[in-house]
């Protein structure tokens, strides 16, 4: 009970990690002088390299995030890859993979969302073995460097963005609408992904079952859209497809920040309206 007698309310955060909350090298953003640049808290180590990173100032933020809120990080990473990510701040219950097909609860899978998921898959869109298939089949090995499946839900192309031919995206999205399939390029990675598998879906189950008064998101990506449009507010930073295309939504803050600056701001935010306020 706060001191007014009255019950402290029960704020949920679901961001989006990679180029929301943490940043690859390649995707910091920084642009100032070496001097002036912000010191770095590595995240994720992979094969012994350094990957992930947030700035010493946003470690700081996301710890306050952390216990002041029910903290969901939001990813379309698959499992193994979200494991790799070391988060500042309390370890959160909750976390979403493979763009909501997946809902962990204290690490673990919860296996009655997953059979939830894999019957709105079957019934709602065409299967995974046709998108892939048709993906590899007009994919050019010239600009083609992988070809991923992840967790039996989506699949996804690592490609050479300087050889990608200009519309391909295009083309494979209009092909993909008509089976109900969504696509998104970030960075180096084309994703296909079914619609029915949502971030927004998971964040109101877990939304649900912590009784929440508000929910509070950030993404960049058009994988993110659906859980931006589910939150009572949400941010979006200054790069990536959504900022690439002007898209907004009621309740969305438009940060002009790039890069990690973006990341910091992001967490300002959440702190500004998601404190357990009574």
């Amino acid at each position: 009970m706060s001191a007014h007698g009255s019950t402290p309310r029960t704020v949920l955060v679901a961001s989006d990690l990679d180029r929301t909350l943490i940043y690859s090298a390649a995707a910091l953003g920084l642009t100032m002088p070496d001097a002036d640049a912000p010191r770095l808290l590595c995240v994720e180590v992979y094969e012994s390299k350094p990957l992930s990173y947030v700035t010493e100032t946003a470690a700081g933020l996301l710890d306050e995030v952390g216990r002041g809120t029910v903290f969901v990080p939001t990813t379309t990473r698959t499992r193994e890859q979200y494991g790799r990510i070391h988060l500042p701040g309390p370890a959160p219950k909750f976390a979403i993979c493979a763009n909501g097909g997946h809902l962990l609860v204290d690490g673990v899978s919860d296996p009655a969302w997953r059979a939830g998921v894999d019957r709105r898959l079957a019934a709602e869109c065409a299967s995974l073995d046709e998108v892939r298939a048709h993906m590899v089949r007009t994919a050019d090995p010239a600009w083609l460097l992988k070809e991923r499946v992840a967790e039996d839900l989506f699949a996804y192309l690592v490609v050479e963005r300087s050889l990608l031919p200009e519309g391909w995206v295009k083309e494979l999205a209009v092909w993909a609408e008509g089976r109900g399939w969504t696509v998104s390029l970030q960075g180096r990675k084309i994703y296909a992904v079914p619609k029915p598998l949502t971030k927004s879906a998971a964040v109101h189950e877990v939304a649900r079952r912590i009784d929440a008064d508000e929910i509070l998101a950030a993404g960049d990506s058009l994988l993110d859209a659906d859980l931006l449009l589910a939150a009572d507010r949400s941010w979006r930073p200054g790069h990536g497809e959504l900022a690439d295309t002007g898209w907004t939504a009621p309740g969305l803050t438009v940060l002009p920040e790039r890069g990690v600056a973006a990341g910091e701001e992001i967490l300002r935010g959440f702190l500004r309206h998601g404190s357990a306020r009574s």
